[in-house]
């Protein structure tokens, strides 16, 4: 406090002396001048503070903008990232589509030439049945025999008047025709032992009129046993 006294006493004296020196109306024009450089300072200070404080934000929008811009490019390369997994799995998925669709082209293919060929061999199948059952007649009038088309295109032989003691006691064989397209007895009543044979040399020969003639020969033979 004590310094305080002194330090205002000496600015009395101070101005005291300035008063006695250069006048009063030299000391007013020098206030004067003085609060208006104090307002001019004021007024450019506050100026300043405000454009330093618009500058402030300035940079912080600028820097929020260069964070915005670093995650959006991170964001970008991520994406461009998983864009790229995506083609090649896009191209992956391609090439198993077209692998697919090969495939499926070749079992279509594949599937059209085998109903070709099934098509084929049930159209040979059915000519040799129609060739069979026109041949009816005939091996009824000479042979006793009677023929009937049953279940699977299947054919079924019928002799009779083999056995002078049993004239109408029936002897049967069925016929088909396999997927190879040939000849194959699926059942024989009596039983034969030599109907595999008949059955290969028929097979061979292709003469099916001599086939059933040998077949009637051996159900006659079995007569006499």
């Amino acid at each position: 406090e004590d310094e305080i006294i002194l330090f205002e006493k000496e600015i009395k004296d101070f101005w005291t002396k300035i008063k006695s020196i250069y006048g009063t109306e030299q000391i007013s024009q020098t206030l004067a001048l003085r609060d208006s450089c104090k307002e001019s300072i004021k007024a450019l200070s506050e100026k300043w503070s405000k454009k330093l404080k618009e500058g402030d934000l300035m940079i912080d929008k600028i820097q929020e903008y260069s964070n915005e811009i670093l995650l959006q490019s991170q964001r970008i390369s991520e994406n461009q990232e998983h864009l790229t997994e995506i083609k090649s799995n896009l191209n992956q998925e391609q090439e198993q589509k077209k692998d697919l669709t090969d495939s499926i082209q070749e079992l279509k293919e594949e599937l059209m030439k085998k109903k070709e060929i099934i098509s084929s061999k049930n159209k040979a199948t059915k000519e040799r049945v129609e060739r069979l059952c026109k041949s009816k007649v005939l091996f009824e009038e000479r042979l006793g025999l009677e023929i009937r088309r049953i279940h699977n295109e299947q054919l079924q032989f019928i002799f009779r008047h083999i056995d002078h003691k049993d004239p109408d006691k029936p002897y049967v064989f069925t016929l088909s025709i396999n997927e190879q397209g040939d000849y194959e007895v699926t059942s024989c009543t009596p039983p034969l032992d030599c109907i595999a044979e008949f059955q290969l040399k028929v097979r061979e020969t292709n003469n099916f009129s001599a086939f059933v003639a040998n077949i009637r020969k051996a159900f006659t033979a079995l007569t006499y046993k």
